[in-house]
């Protein structure tokens, strides 16, 4: 047994052999932040001023060389050798919201794009409404103690409704039976609310947006979050997807545009042919990000997507002047069991060669 030690608050927990430093802490109802739980998005980084870990699991693949020599560890993949002292961010409006396990039933399904299907989910008869704060996602529970994550495309609503946007993975099973068999009636067993990705409503500053594809939908729910407060702050939402094809919240997004004359829409399309015959912005849409705003030092950023594109946002952003602990973000890759398998089964496996994972 080892002891934690945050240096920000003084808060203390004890970490049992061979867990990690996020399960800890989880489990001593102290929330960290975390996205991927798989060592490859960068969401629990924190800084080791004292002590030493190790990564018996999987390999810290969101960690530079440059951040290893500056003593920072992955909070989700870190299982302690002796006693920490850390520097790490709490994320206290989290900490109160029980985690569970429900049964929900399909009350809705319907085509979002090309790839992407719509779900609605209700609790099935005699289960809770679940409770999270926007931005947050759950884990879909299938056989084998295999989990399928998705972001919550909502805030809470009277009758518990949550809706999940599934994109269709090539060879996903689960993937393909949302996209095929799966009918309303149907139920799917879940637990949740996970993540720490959500608003901050302790500022003042304008807000940047960044999604990748589906990476849309917790932004989607925190941004109707601000709305819903009422919020004058400016919020810039940059959306990047390959195709127009693939901009299936349009209508949402001109509503949100009518309800906040501080918000603003950039739609970025990644096929340069695809761009030009719409007359939509080309390129990636981080590059957008900083062509518009090349000092970022005044500006609270949230960003949602593949973990390429998060790997290269982030440290682009920080170069551009964005404090690192105003820099919001939630990772899509491998579901957990799969990147084992990748890893196990790639030799020279590189973080470049990352996908999306068949979850959120």
């Amino acid at each position: 047994m080892h002891t934690v030690t945050l240096k920000g608050t003084g808060r203390r927990f004890d970490v049992a052999a061979g867990e990690t430093v996020l399960e800890a802490a989880q489990r001593a109802g102290i929330a960290l932040p975390y996205s991927c739980r798989s060592g490859v998005c960068g969401s629990c980084k924190a800084t080791l001023l004292a002590g030493r870990c190790e990564y018996p699991r999987n390999p810290p693949l969101a960690l530079d060389a440059d951040e290893r020599a500056h003593h920072a560890v992955l909070l989700c993949q870190a299982v302690p050798v002796g006693d920490l002292l850390l520097a790490a961010r709490e994320v206290a409006s989290v900490e109160d919201i029980a985690r569970r396990r429900l049964t929900l039933r399909v009350a809705g399904k319907w085509p979002l794009a090309p790839d992407v299907t719509g779900l609605h989910l209700q609790p099935a008869n005699g289960e809770p409404r679940l409770q999270w704060l926007p931005g947050q996602y759950l884990d879909v529970l299938l056989d084998g103690d295999r989990r399928r994550p998705f972001s919550i495309a909502n805030g809470p609503r009277p009758d518990g409704t949550i809706e999940l946007h599934v994109r269709h993975v090539a060879g996903g099973g689960f993937t393909s039976r949302v996209a095929g068999e799966l009918a309303v009636g149907d139920t799917l067993r879940i637990e949740g609310p996970l993540g720490t990705f959500v608003a901050r409503e302790d500022s003042e500053r304008p807000m940047i947006f960044m999604a990748g594809g589906t990476g849309i939908a917790p932004v989607k729910a925190i941004v109707e979050h601000f709305l819903e407060l009422g919020t004058r702050r400016a919020m810039e939402v940059y959306w990047g997807v390959r195709d127009a094809a693939d901009l299936y919240l349009q209508p949402q997004i001109e509503d949100w545009m009518r309800q906040s004359p501080r918000l603003r829409f950039h739609a970025v399309l990644s096929d340069a042919a695809q761009a030009e015959a719409s007359g939509l912005r080309a390129g990636l849409v981080h590059e957008a990000v900083l062509a518009d705003h090349p000092d970022l030092s005044a500006y609270d950023v949230y960003m949602s997507g593949p973990p390429a594109m998060i790997d290269v946002a982030r440290h682009r952003f920080v170069a551009a002047g964005l404090p690192e602990d105003r820099l919001y973000y939630d990772s899509f890759d491998y579901a957990p069991d799969v990147l084992a398998q990748v890893i196990a089964g790639r030799a020279g496996f590189h973080p470049q060669e990352r996908g999306k994972r068949s979850g959120k």
